[in-house]
C-alpha cells in the first residue's frame, strides 16, 4: 500500500495568496479533495489529508502528522502569487532519488494537462519539504494574482484538469493499481463521455460520477479517466 499525504495550502485563518476575487486556501482544498477522490479508484493507495475543510494547521502539524501517519509521500499544494505566470513545483534542496524521479515524473504529467507556462522544476528550503521524512513535492499552480492564470483558476473544468494531473503522475511514479476492475481510458481528440460510455457499456452518469466531471464539463487530450 503507497500511503499518500496530502496536503492543501493554507486554511482557516491564513488564507495563503489572494487575488482576482481568489483565495489560495480554497483553490488548493479544491484541487486536493479531487486528488483524493480520484485517488480512491486505485487499490494500492491510501490517502490522508492535513485538512479537509477551512480549518488551521501549522505548518508542524502538517508534517508531524504525516511523519506520525508513516507516509511514503507528501504532496503539498498551492497557488503562486507575485505577478508571474504558470505551472512549477519544488523539492528540498540537495535531494536525490526517488524524490527528484517524482518531481520529474509529476511534473511532466501535470504539464501535459494543463494549460500553464512552464516554470520549470525547482528547490526550496520550505518547511513541509525540510521536515517531512519522506520525499515530498511542492507545487505551485498559476498565479492567482495575475488575470490570465486566475481566470483559468475560476474554471471548475481547470481544477480538474490540475488534480488529474497531479493523479496522473502518482500514478505513474508508484505504479498504482485500478481497483475492482475498473478500466482508464487515456483521452484523445475527438472523444467524448458519450462515445467512452458506448465504448466501455458504462452510462454517461456513472463516467461523470467516477471522475468529478458535471454536465458541462469538456474532456481533453492526456486526460485519464476511469472508463468502467
Amino acid at each position: 500500500m503507497v500511503k499518500i499525504y496530502i496536503d492543501p495550502g493554507h486554511g482557516g485563518t491564513d488564507p495563503g495568496a489572494v487575488g482576482n476575487g481568489l483565495q489560495e486556501k480554497n483553490l488548493t482544498l479544491q484541487i486536493a479533495i479531487k486528488v483524493r477522490d480520484l485517488l480512491s479508484g486505485y487499490s494500492n493507495a491510501e490517502v490522508r489529508m492535513s485538512r479537509t475543510n477551512d480549518q488551521t494547521v501549522s505548518l508542524t502539524q502538517r508534517t508531524n502528522d504525516a511523519n506520525a501517519w508513516g507516509a511514503n509521500y507528501f504532496l503539498s499544494i498551492h497557488i503562486n502569487a507575485g505577478g508571474g505566470t504558470g505551472y512549477e513545483d519544488y523539492i528540498y534542496p540537495g535531494s536525490s532519488t526517488p524524490t527528484t524521479t517524482y518531481q520529474n515524473i509529476i511534473h511532466e504529467e501535470i504539464m501535459k494537462v494543463v494549460n500553464f507556462a512552464d516554470r520549470g522544476k525547482k528547490q526550496a528550503n520550505f518547511h513541509v519539504l525540510r521536515e517531512s521524512n519522506m520525499p515530498a513535492i511542492l507545487t505551485e499552480n498559476g498565479f492567482i494574482d495575475t488575470v490570465a492564470d486566475a481566470n483559468k483558476l475560476k474554471q471548475a473544468s481547470f481544477i480538474q484538469a490540475i488534480a488529474q494531473g497531479h493523479v496522473n503522475g502518482l500514478v505513474r511514479a508508484f505504479n498504482l493499481v485500478p481497483s475492482g476492475g475498473a478500466i482508464h481510458h487515456t483521452v484523445v481528440s475527438g472523444d467524448t463521455v458519450y462515445a467512452l460510455s458506448q465504448r466501455y457499456g458504462s452510462t454517461i452518469a456513472q463516467i461523470q460520477s467516477w471522475n468529478g466531471l458535471d454536465a458541462n464539463y469538456t474532456i481533453y487530450p492526456g486526460q485519464v479517466l476511469r472508463v468502467k
